[in-house]
């Protein structure tokens, strides 16, 4: 078995950033579990939900910036956003208002609802507060969770 632990400490919140950031752009992937060792690993809770947090909002702006400039072909090819998950992505955005923004850490819509708010080009501003509020919440109870065990 593969002690993660050294690579942990020498590289934790790099990695951290990096897999929280593309977790909320391009790849398919999720960094809960990095946050689960990190806390297990008696990293500092507090630091490791603000790099994944921060880093996972960066990652929802870029999103927004692709759909505000209009990139289809990014969206599609690159962010593995059909045009079902968009469409659906702007209806709840139109319905629910700017509240969606809270939930674009949910797994499968999350990245659409970020692509949808830069294609509406809604108030970034108001995006950053409520898409930066979702994903911190996110971070504290998965930490919360990990730090219970």
């Amino acid at each position: 078995m593969v002690d993660i632990m050294p690579l942990l400490t020498d590289y934790g919140y790099i990695s951290l950033f990096i897999t929280s950031f593309l977790a909320s752009t391009i790849l398919p992937l999720g960094s809960e579990g990095l946050v689960v060792l990190m806390v297990l690993g008696n990293f500092n809770i507090y630091a490791v939900v603000l790099v994944a947090s921060i880093a996972n909002f960066l990652g929802a702006c870029t999103s927004y910036y692709i759909g505000s400039t209009g990139r289809t072909l990014l969206i599609s090819k690159y962010m593995h956003i059909s045009d079902k998950q968009l469409k659906r992505a702007e209806e709840g955005f139109m319905k629910y208002g700017a509240f969606s923004l809270l939930f674009t850490w949910l797994p499968g819509i999350g990245d659409a609802i970020t692509v949808a708010g830069g294609l509406l080009r809604y108030r970034f501003s108001y995006f950053a507060i409520l898409v930066f509020a979702g994903k911190l919440f996110r971070y504290t109870v998965v930490a919360y969770i990990a730090s219970r065990y």
